[in-house]
């Protein structure tokens, strides 16, 4: 392919456009315009996204639907059943194409693929197999390949799926089965969860074959991501981050995703009527995430059963502490790591340096600003001797959190709505 025609370019537009709901993919829009040193455009940023290997390197994918007809008619979905939008659908040589055709002028250097669902799940699943095997065998294309396994495919195509794609993801989208059948009356989580199966026990299958056999072919090396939508349904922070929790527990879960609910369909009545997604929402939910996998927190204590939702005002870590002050002052000088973890403006790296800087010598306020920890933060919940600052437990945690909120004053945000959905589940 060396020339794109128009009626492919304006198939790319549409599904590039419905594609972008899916987080799973960390993302965000970009233009390359020839500047006469270069070969061709990006078609004004077309599908292209960047998303960020475990190095911390910044990759370009083309990011597209292979369709965006649908046999669902999940309420939350832009591209649901019902819905009068712009369709198309792509050929399996026409992504193909695509791809190899932006690879070669370095535009992109991997592909994210997802789709509707068409006819079944196996058809759909048949023809994202088939563009991963053609980009892999017959072009030889070792760039980044992202699929999405449809809920609900066969055990033997999403295993040959798995030979080809570096990563593979399945959306869970509502994290509470109940939630799940009142939106998406013609889903279940079974047909979710039975791909992440197949796929995990293919990775593990793929790594013991491995101890006993020279060549043996990749399964899936960067593991499997999920996605859940934070703000369609009347779940709480603590059943989704117990859901991640489960997850996690996987041992071929890499990331999950949270995506703050767009008002799409404002015509369904099951749907809460937002102006704007709650992003302060799912920013915390993310904080909360980071800190249950690195920060040794699980799911029931960042959200308890008397605290079910995160507080919008602070970050999860931040409002463990206060809901906590028997805990602190934390000693820095002979506190063990992991509750050096738990102190508000201590991170991972930061904690690790104290644990080997102590044994040399006693720490303090001046040595922790050098190691990196945020003072203004941590001063209220540490001791090392020489803070004049009263700590949580001698003040109270009403004082700290109003200390530490008024040096935020001005920034509480409008995006976070809260929403009533009584009237909704009702019906």
């Amino acid at each position: 392919m060396t020339d794109m025609t128009e009626a492919t370019l304006l198939k790319l537009k549409i599904l590039a456009a419905a594609a972008k709901y899916d987080v799973s993919c960390s993302s965000s829009g970009t233009v390359r315009r020839n500047d006469g040193k270069g070969v061709g455009n990006t078609v004004g940023g077309v599908g292209i996204c960047h998303s960020f290997a475990a190095d911390g390197r910044c990759i370009a994918l083309l990011k597209v639907m292979l369709t965006n007809y649908c046999k669902f008619d999940c309420a939350y979905c832009v591209n649901r059943r019902s819905n009068d939008i712009p369709r198309a659908t792509l050929s399996v040589d026409e992504v193909v194409g695509i791809t190899m055709e932006f690879y070669r002028r370095n535009y992109i250097e991997g592909l994210f693929l997802s789709s509707g669902v068409v006819r079944d799940a196996d058809y759909t699943m048949e023809r994202l197999v088939r563009i991963a095997k053609e980009l892999r065998v017959t072009h030889r294309f070792n760039g980044y390949i992202h699929l999405k396994s449809i809920p609900g495919a066969s055990r033997e195509l999403v295993n040959l799926a798995g030979l080809y794609a570096d990563r593979m993801s399945v959306n869970i989208e509502i994290p509470d089965e109940k939630s799940l059948r009142f939106l998406a009356p013609e889903k279940d989580h079974k047909s979710v969860y039975e791909p992440m199966h197949y796929i995990r026990q293919g990775v593990l299958q793929c790594n013991e074959d491995r101890k006993h056999m020279v060549k043996v072919p990749r399964f899936v090396p960067a593991g499997q991501s999920t996605q859940m939508i934070v703000g369609a349904s009347p779940d709480t922070d603590r059943s989704i981050l117990l859901s991640s929790s489960a997850l996690y527990a996987m041992p071929t879960m890499r990331r999950v995703y949270y995506s703050g609910y767009v008002s799409v369909n404002t015509y369904d009545s099951r749907l809460p009527v937002l102006k704007q997604p709650p992003l302060v929402r799912e920013n915390r939910l993310y904080q909360a995430d980071w800190l249950m996998r690195f920060y040794h927190f699980r799911a029931d204590e960042i959200a308890d059963a008397e605290h079910p939702n995160l507080d919008l005002e602070v970050d999860p870590k931040l409002g463990w502490a206060l809901r906590h002050p028997e805990a602190f002052p934390v000693d820095v000088n002979r506190a063990p790591y992991e509750m050096l973890l738990r102190v508000p403006g201590v991170g991972v790296k930061s904690a690790a340096l104290i644990v080997n800087a102590r044994k040399f010598r006693h720490l303090n306020s001046e040595h922790l600003r050098k190691i990196g920890v945020t003072m203004k933060r941590a001063r209220y919940f540490i001791t090392c001797g020489e803070l004049s600052v009263r700590s949580i437990a001698d003040t109270s945690p009403e004082y700290v959190r109003q200390q530490l909120l008024s040096r935020t004053k001005g920034k509480d945000s409008p995006l976070q709505l809260s929403f009533d959905f009584t009237s909704t589940t009702d019906s």
